[in-house]
């Protein structure tokens, strides 16, 4: 898989598209189906980018990026990326007064529904297997639509 950092000359619209490979996005561009997903513009082609460059052999691997997808040859249009960027603003909106509590969300949940500790909002990660649990429990959850980044992780 390779990403390509592109550029709609129309628009001036910088986005992001994942190719199998160099040929797959030579040939997909060729029959016209990379297009600005802001603009729906076809008049797209690279962007200059960073290079990706290989961890030095002492470095620990970081956990691999959220992938982001971006369908081949088709762009949300303009009214379903409006629809998005209002529900991530939203979802933002929702946790700013939320603590981040990571991979312990089921625990601390279950912990302040059965009283163990005092009440607040809280957002983290967990399994389909223990959120399903939570739910069978009466635990109130809400899966958030778009993925988190821990706090020790925001730049």
């Amino acid at each position: 898989m390779i990403v390509f950092d592109l550029e709609c000359r129309s628009g001036g619209h910088r986005f992001e598209g994942w190719f199998s490979s160099s040929v797959d996005y030579a040939d997909q561009q060729e029959r016209g189906l990379v297009n600005c997903p802001q603009c729906g513009s076809a008049d797209v082609g690279k962007a200059l980018m960073a290079p990706n460059l290989g961890r030095k052999g002492n470095q620990v691997p970081a956990a691999p990026p959220a992938r982001r997808a971006m369908s081949a040859g088709k762009s949300l249009s303009p009214e379903a990326l409006q629809v998005l960027q209002k529900l991530a603003a939203l979802q933002a909106e929702a946790i700013k007064d939320s603590r981040w509590v990571g991979d312990t969300f089921a625990e601390d949940a279950r912990a302040m529904h059965y009283g163990e500790r005092e009440a607040e909002i809280i957002h983290g990660q967990t399994t389909v297997e223990e959120a399903r649990e939570l739910f069978e429990e009466g635990i109130e959850i809400a899966p958030l639509p778009f993925p988190v980044t821990p706090p020790e992780k925001a730049n």
